[in-house]
């Protein structure tokens, strides 16, 4: 039998709803873990994303659905706590509407020099091991060649870079698309080719390696990455072929997903967002678009189901027959059993 690592997946990866009170204070808890990364989203309003981490620390925020420099601001997150946050009054996390957060654990910290070609240059970050996450912020150094120490012990399988001090593009790699391709999250466009992105040369169990792009590699600009790899039973990125049907295609992430975000990479289609909570049964999972600030929206686009999950409307963003997509996926509970248990029975909703 298979086992999985994680015995449950909310004790690093959870999804929270709560309702803004537009004051200067909210406290938001019941998270089962102190998170070190937090994206919020307004459901019914249309505002923008909003991305915090331990990190870059209170107070800094970053949209990934636009290109802006990071917003250091008071009116927003406040505090990290050991199961949530406080939060100020900013409209994009504290206005009178409801709330989706989507929260990661990292914690340990690290800290060193760049290597590669050109100048090392200082980086920190929190990272964990057992999930396969990591965040480090790094300063570019402008050489083709520049390797970015990620922590995570083997071989991440999705990065997500943004600079923070100018305005510029959320790059993403996945091994799907290769190391001479990237799609940007911010963006709806079909992956694209370029050496300055990735210097084509896939990451390394030790690094990931930038070319001479300003926004991923600006000399002396600091940078955010976000890396991830599989966890069995907790975690996926994938891909998947889509078939142009109603009866769309099952995708098997071995778990019950709490998380999914999917794109395109054949087409300019928008990304997609679902979690287990809005309103988390079969057929209406909510979607949103973290490209795009707008409110939620209630397609019935696919079913979550005990082991993965099937698509269910014909779209560009997710069912285009002959197109290739990728995926993140987080476990709520793992289909197989955990180390030293007998497995437990886990049922689609």
């Amino acid at each position: 039998m298979a086992y999985s690592t994680i015995p449950k997946g909310s004790l690093y990866m959870d999804t929270k709803l709560y309702t803004g009170n537009n004051s200067p204070s909210n406290t938001i808890s019941g998270i089962p873990f102190a998170p070190d990364l937090i994206w919020i989203k307004a459901r019914g309003a249309a505002t923008d994303h909003v991305l915090f981490d331990t990190v870059r620390g209170v107070y800094k925020s970053i949209s990934s659905n636009d290109t802006t420099v990071e917003n250091n601001n008071t009116n927003q997150l406040q505090t990290f706590t050991s199961d949530g946050w406080t939060m100020g009054d900013l409209d994009t996390s504290n206005a009178a509407t409801t709330f989706v957060s989507w929260n990661w654990k990292a914690g340990t910290a690290v800290s060193g020099t760049t290597t590669g070609s050109g100048t090392g240059k200082a980086y920190s970050g929190s990272v964990n091991t057992t999930s396969g996450f990591s965040i480090i912020t790094y300063l570019g150094n402008g050489s083709a060649g520049h390797t970015i120490p990620h922590h995570l012990g083997v071989t991440p399988e999705i990065i997500i870079t943004k600079r923070l001090s100018d305005a510029g593009e959320w790059y993403v790699y996945s091994p799907v698309m290769g190391n001479t391709k990237h799609m940007r999250l911010n963006q709806t466009g079909a992956e694209d080719t370029a050496n300055t992105i990735w210097n084509n040369t896939s990451p390394t169990s030790s690094v990931f390696t930038v070319g001479t792009n300003g926004d991923v590699n600006g000399n002396n600009n600091p940078i955010i990455a976000y890396s991830f790899n599989s966890v069995q039973g907790y975690s996926k990125f994938g891909s998947y072929v889509g078939n142009g049907n109603t009866d769309g295609t099952f995708i098997y992430t071995g778990f019950k997903p709490s998380f999914l975000l999917i794109k395109n990479t054949s087409s300019a289609t928008n990304w997609h967002m679902y979690d287990n909570k809005r309103l988390g049964y079969n057929v209406d999972n909510n979607v949103l678009r973290p490209n795009l600030s707008d409110a939620e929206l209630t397609n019935d686009d696919l079913d979550i189901l005990s082991n993965g999950f099937k698509l269910r409307r014909v779209t560009d963003a997710l069912a285009t027959n002959g197109d290739t997509y990728i995926y993140m996926a987080f476990a709520e509970n793992p289909f197989v059993a955990t180390s030293g248990t007998n497995a437990i029975p886990v049922t689609a909703r």
